[in-house]
């Protein structure tokens, strides 16, 4: 009681702990630590006073206090008894440790438990790894039912999520020009690994489709489990090995269970309801064919044999256009494909996370100068793609002037050689929204406030594969964007023009191609997922790039 009343700082009240125990139920505190498991690590603190040899408990008469108050008896002390002085951790009551220790991160506990016999004990309770395994890992699940079943919270702990930590967050898998993004979450007594796919070609704003390729799990024994979910026989016997730092690759042992009755065949068109939404002979366009027929013969040899390496969100700063982060946009014939825009000081960039034949993933598809802001004519004009042609060759004649003065590479042109494939040529333009300024008016005041939003619409002969797009902007800029022919073959930056919408969609008009692309936000939650700093964010760019260059 003594030491309870120097904790609670109430003196030697008698009745000190029984209304700090009753003041704590009335606070509802978030220990959701057991009676029965209370009484325990109670007994024990009782049987265990003397066990880690603390200087607090060396004579026998504290000691036998200690004890007894632990056990809610009374003690009748002189009257110029005072209360013993904590000497170290060891002095405390076992419920106080237990709500100290689940403070501490999962990593440091077995440290602690070779203190002594008594923290190692406490160390045992499951309400500590209940807690780390809802605080470092999100777990949702009611993980009584898995004790309940004999798999304790410590073995979900120590032999699923710590061991498998490394994995957690997003990943591009090696599938050549195709690439990926592959999201590893705790999803409840689970390790799932999600290919995200984007949505049917053209809709671009529907949302992201999810197909499992692997999973973690101890339901059937006390040690980690790992299955292949590729396939249509069900879940079978898979590894997951760590390459080396943010890499690792995975293995199917039962690729068997990848093939189907009716051969090639059915597994191609099976293939191409989930990846197209559609059969075959609903594709008029031939060439449309020969992409979707060479895309299912490359990525299927793999058999869910993987590797996969790191990738970061992009950090967000206050001065960005907009919110960074993964976008899904129109590619022709390529389908949809997911793209991450992040901002570098005066300049905006998209990478490309999943490609085709023509560029592939990890190269950057387009490049925007936010310092050449547009200002689109009336739309009548903008029907006219002479006229969005003029404004455009008027920039980028500009930026050429400016290269040739400085006699350096072109501001707007992206840092790494290997995502403008040494090429030069003309330069994307972007336009800015009026918001800018209401430049139509040369003489208009500084005071003036922009427009909030700009009518837009697309010129005529411009090819859009999802027609149902913004009738107004906010600003546009100008901008590059990458192509080439097939097999990333002479590859150039193309004249562009960046239209932004609203927070959650942009376009970018391909001047050359006479195309447009649609991009929509994608807004599934990701965690593990952001840059440390901005410096590891540009060097997974880096990186990247060289995969596939």
């Amino acid at each position: 009681m003594a030491v309870c009343a120097r904790l609670c700082g109430v003196g030697q009240s008698r009745r000190c702990r029984r209304r700090q125990r009753s003041s704590q139920q009335d606070q509802a505190s978030d220990s959701d630590m057991d009676e029965e498991e209370e009484e325990r690590i109670v007994c024990q603190g009782r049987s265990d006073a003397g066990g880690c040899g603390g200087p607090g408990v060396a004579s026998a008469g504290p000691s036998s206090d200690a004890a007894g108050e632990y056990g809610g008896a009374h003690v009748h002390r002189g009257a110029d008894a005072g209360p013993p002085h904590p000497q170290s951790l060891a002095d405390l009551p076992p419920e106080l440790l237990v709500e100290i220790f689940s403070l501490l991160p999962g990593t440091v506990l077995p440290s602690v438990s070779l203190v002594c016999k008594k923290f190692r004990q406490i160390l045992s309770t499951e309400t500590i790894w209940r807690r780390r395994c809802t605080e470092e890992f999100g777990m949702k699940e009611d993980l009584r039912k898995m004790e309940a079943a004999g798999v304790s919270s410590q073995d979900i702990y120590v032999k699923l999520l710590h061991p498998y930590r490394h994995i957690l967050g997003l990943w591009q898998p090696d599938i050549g020009p195709y690439g990926g993004l592959l999201n590893v979450v705790v999803d409840g007594l689970f390790i799932i690994g999600w290919m995200y796919l984007p949505p049917h070609d053209p809709r671009v704003e529907d949302p992201m489709r999810r197909r499992p390729l692997f999973r973690i799990h101890m339901l059937e024994s006390k040690k980690a489990t790992v299955e292949c979910m590729y396939g249509h026989k069900g879940p079978h016997k898979g590894d997951i090995q760590t390459v080396k730092k943010d890499e690792f690759s995975t293995k199917c042992n039962q690729t068997d269970h990848h093939r189907m009755p009716g051969g090639r065949q059915e597994e191609f068109r099976t293939w191409l309801e989930e990846e197209w939404g559609r059969t075959l002979e609903e594709i008029f366009h031939e060439h449309m064919q020969e992409l979707i027929l060479m895309k299912f013969i490359y990525t299927s040899q793999y058999d869910n044999c993987l590797t996969y390496r790191r990738i970061y969100l992009p950090p967000a700063k206050l001065s960005d256009l907009l919110q960074p982060g993964l976008f899904k946009g129109t590619y022709g014939s390529h389908g949809l494909e997911i793209v991450m825009l992040s901002f570098h000081e005066t300049s905006a960039r998209a990478t490309k996370l999943t490609g085709d034949p023509n560029v592939p993933a990890g190269q950057l598809t387009l490049d925007i100068d936010l310092r050449r802001p547009v200002v689109l004519p009336d739309v009548e004009q903008q029907r006219n793609i002479e006229e969005l042609s003029r404004l455009v060759l008027g920039i980028h004649q500009e930026v050429q002037r400016e290269q040739q003065a400085n006699g350096s590479s072109v501001p707007v042109t992206c840092s790494e050689e290997g995502a403008c494939g040494g090429a030069s040529t003309v330069e994307g333009m972007e336009t800015e929204h009026s918001a800018c300024s209401d430049s139509n008016q040369s003489g208009s005041s500084s005071g003036t406030s922009p427009p909030e939003t700009q009518s837009f619409i697309l010129p005529l002969g411009v090819m859009a594969r999802n027609e149902v797009y913004p009738r107004t902007c906010r600003k546009c800029f100008y901008g590059t964007g990458l192509i080439a022919g097939h097999g990333f073959t002479s590859p150039e930056r193309t004249p562009g023009l960046f239209v932004l919408f609203d927070e959650d969609r942009f376009g970018f008009i391909w001047l050359e191609l006479k195309s447009f692309s649609l991009y929509s936000r994608l807004t599934d939650h990701l965690a593990h997922a952001h840059a440390p700093n901005m410096e590891r964010f540009e060097a997974m760019l880096h990186n990247m790039q060289s995969w596939t260059s």
